[in-house]
């Protein structure tokens, strides 16, 4: 006889948003919080957080190999660059989702010099793949940068 899974306590989490996990890599000009991960919610396959990015910050060129990434923009506005030369752009305000496939060679960008960018991201793997690219990017990466084992330093 097979037991019933036990829903109880292999169920529905709920990780409150006063509950996040800050115990992340943190990097000037950016917080960062874990939501659902293994550790707090024994997810598998997927991994939840927020990303406050402080005004006019951005990464250099890389991909995030097999992931996808999922971006929702809570307030403020982000700029993103793709292609093979980051020859293609788009910005994205409060209420809009950004989706990044494999592969694809990207820049995110702090569109705003004043005001923070509010995000929830979600990619599809726990594993922090980032790929840094050597081609030149139009938005140049100087002073503060979107740094986490996601995004690796330009440096």
């Amino acid at each position: 006889m097979v037991e019933a899974p036990d829903w109880k306590n292999n169920g529905i989490k709920v990780i409150s948003g006063d509950h996040l996990d800050t115990n992340t890599p943190q990097t000037p000009g950016m917080n960062r919080a874990a939501a659902i991960n293994y550790a707090t919610a024994g997810a598998n396959k997927l991994w939840a957080g927020t990303v406050e990015i402080h005004a006019d910050a951005k990464t250099g060129a890389h991909h995030h190999g097999a992931l996808e990434s999922i971006i929702y923009i809570i307030s403020g506005r982000a700029r993103m660059r793709w292609g093979e030369q980051l020859e293609y752009v788009c910005e994205a305000g409060p209420g809009d989702f950004i989706f990044v496939p494999p592969y694809v060679p990207h820049q995110e960008i702090n569109a705003c010099e004043n005001e923070s960018l509010q995000c929830v991201l979600v990619r599809s793997d726990q594993d922090a793949v980032v790929v840094n690219l050597d081609i030149p990017v139009i938005e140049d990466p100087e002073g503060l940068h979107w740094i986490d084992p996601i995004h690796a330093s330009p440096e």
